[in-house]
């Protein structure tokens, strides 16, 4: 019994210790070709109203409470959300530089506090945009423990790689009419 109780302990210690080394931010970054100018691009990322319609994690709780507050959109435009499966959090909206950048300071609250910051880039080339979705942040000790047993970039990069194909297929439908 003893021995046992010594490999589990030794095991965890050495579970923590590599944790210990793991880097202390990350960064987790996708990208998308969509056909549709910078513009129209930016309006759908800009407006927090418009993330209804393309971000993948509106439809994970159907019963999400949102909340728009300051400015109507680009800086100083918030949105936080409360739900079940969703957690709780807040984006507030930084800094944008039209029609070709945006930062967002993107609180957790619930399941697990952490704060981070995205930003998404638009490069116009002929009739398409080039979209950078970047997310980085502090790496807390747990988050380095827990990446050893699963990977945040294949977790919510599947995510970002979603969230730019829905805000393709957005953006391209809605050449010929206005961006809300």
């Amino acid at each position: 019994m003893l021995t046992i109780v010594v490999i589990v302990v030794g095991l965890i210690a050495v579970v923590l210790i590599i944790a210990a080394t793991r880097p202390d931010t990350f960064r987790l970054q996708r990208a998308a070709t969509i056909q549709a100018p910078p513009a129209t691009v930016f309006a759908l990322i800009n407006d927090f109203h418009n993330w209804t319609s393309w971000s993948p994690w509106e439809k994970i709780d159907p019963a999400l409470k949102r909340t728009y507050g300051g400015a109507a959109s680009g800086k100083g435009a918030v949105y936080e959300w409360e739900g079940k499966k969703a957690g709780t959090g807040r984006m507030e909206i930084t800094d944008t530089s039209s029609p070709s950048k945006i930062i967002i300071k993107l609180d957790f609250f619930k399941p697990f506090e952490a704060h981070n910051t995205t930003e998404f880039t638009m490069e116009g080339s002929g009739n398409s945009t080039n979209v950078g979705w970047l997310m980085h942040g502090p790496n807390s000790y747990m988050g380095k423990v827990m990446s050893l047993f699963m990977s945040m970039d294949k977790m919510v990069g599947k995510d970002f790689e979603a969230g730019l194909a829905n805000l393709e297929a957005v953006a391209e439908a809605s050449q010929g009419s206005p961006v809300q």
